[in-house]
């Protein structure tokens, strides 16, 4: 019984099938995400009107980017929930259900509040025609007013995964983009409604998905824990819960300013390099998308044994699924070396992108097997909430990716630039390596 007064269920033994019990439901997720994009920009393609879809395409982007800057609250949720779990204090992981659905909706209203100047900067950094913006105007308008729903599920979707409850993540995921894409079908295509059809639909499937992230995590509400204002509210939790997520926040920065310099730099070898790079840049966060699932089994099971001070376990938890992680990276690679021209060929039709792009294929048949450390490290890393080294690493990394640039693009141009990227990686991997013996003794 945990203090709370609930039952904490004694979990599994750590096994291959549990490991893939986490990551399964999480890869089709993944993998039915980008749907939601496709069947928008499909929708209103329809109206004949190219201006809509360049509306719907740069509002989308840019409460994207802003909803990014959330992202921690996920991350950190994950780990301060699995350790919470690890330790069987069940009112702490009430608790700290509450502590994020309150920081969702103090984060979207002020984003409402702050909506007209955050969205005037946001147009002048991305300029468009008077049309498109008016009409991005009318999509960020309503969408935003879901912006408290929207980030709230960033930390019940940690909070879901901590409890290796991703089959209700699946289900939550599933609901929201499919009742979006039914609902914009419905309101552009049957209503006429246009950008704003498009906006209502995902101004009601992001509220829709709140309440049903509120109803998976019932149980939590069931106790009295989730209202205990004094344990809620401890000066302690919230410090640390602050300092994790800062951590994040800054080392997330970093690897952004490290992908976007990427692209920004490849702009000097010429529009046909750059689309090139655009390119074999989705192979990457291909990759990446399917390894998510092993390396939220490793934030959920690491985090697990953290709380619960079982060393050895953290380390049974880290070795299965990186094994799986770096099976999923060899496949990846194995794919991209056996049919990367096919893939290539049905991003883009114009030929001389096409044979750029095959000249620096090779970078990423290595890129998977580069990155596999660094993406299943992050995973154990913020499982055990040991954000302050990954923060820290993330800054050792980033400055020698720029010095492989400063040092590599003035002699081999796109291919030392490549080389930078996939030694950014290697470095993410080595630099988390080194730190993680002081993970496990901080779990002994």
């Amino acid at each position: 019984m945990s203090a709370a007064g609930q039952t904490i269920v004694e979990p599994a033994p750590l096994s291959h099938a549990r490991v893939l019990k986490i990551a399964v439901p999480v890869v089709i997720s993944n993998a039915t995400a980008p749907l939601l994009g496709i069947v928008d920009t499909a929708v209103v393609g329809q109206i004949g009107d190219p201006v809509p879809i360049g509306a719907v395409g740069l509002g989308a982007v840019i409460l994207t980017s802003v909803y990014w800057a959330f992202g921690f609250l996920r991350m950190g949720t994950v780990g301060l929930a699995a350790q919470a779990l690890g330790a069987r204090d069940g009112a702490e992981v009430a608790a700290l259900l509450t502590r994020v659905l309150m920081i969702g909706a103090g984060a979207g209203l002020a984003l409402i509040l702050l909506q007209v100047p955050l969205f005037a900067a946001a147009l002048w950094l991305s300029p468009a025609s008077e049309e498109v913006e008016a009409l991005v105007s009318t999509y960020l308008s309503i969408r935003v007013f879901s912006a408290p729903a929207a980030i709230a599920i960033y930390g019940i979707t940690g909070w879901l995964i901590a409890q290796e409850r991703t089959g209700a993540v699946l289900a939550l995921q599933v609901l929201q983009n499919g009742l979006n894409i039914a609902l914009s079908a419905f309101l552009v295509l049957g209503l006429d409604l246009g950008v704003a059809g498009v906006a209502w639909g995902t101004f009601v499937a992001e509220w829709s998905g709140l309440a049903l992230g509120l109803w998976l995590c019932r149980r939590a509400f069931a106790v009295p824990a989730w209202r205990d204002w004094e344990r809620v509210f401890d000066k302690v939790k919230l410090w640390r819960m602050a300092a994790v997520n800062v951590d994040i926040l800054i080392r997330s920065l970093l690897l952004l300013a490290g992908f976007t310099s990427f692209l920004f730099l490849a702009s000097d070898f010429g529009d046909v390099t750059l689309a090139a790079n655009q390119v074999l840049i989705q192979f990457v966060y291909v990759t990446a998308h399917a390894l998510d699932g092993f390396a939220f089994a490793a934030e959920a099971l690491v985090g697990q044994a953290m709380g619960a001070r079982a060393a050895a376990r953290l380390r049974r938890a880290a070795i299965l699924t990186s094994i799986w992680g770096l099976g999923v990276c060899t496949l990846m690679a194995l794919m991209f070396l056996t049919a990367g021209g096919v893939f290539i060929d049905l991003m883009t039709t114009a030929e001389g992108v096409r044979a750029a792009a095959r000249d620096y294929l090779p970078w990423m048949v290595a890129g998977p097997l580069a990155g596999w450390a660094s993406w299943m490290l992050d995973g154990i890393f913020i499982g055990a909430t040991r954000t302050r080294d990954m923060r820290n690493m993330m800054a050792v990394s980033f400055a020698g990716y720029v010095v492989m640039v400063a040092l590599l693009v003035p002699v081999w141009g796109n291919h030392g630039l490549w080389a930078a990227l996939v030694g950014f990686f290697v470095l993410r991997g080595v630099t988390l390596a080194f730190r993680y013996p002081a993970l496990e003794r901080a779990a002994a």
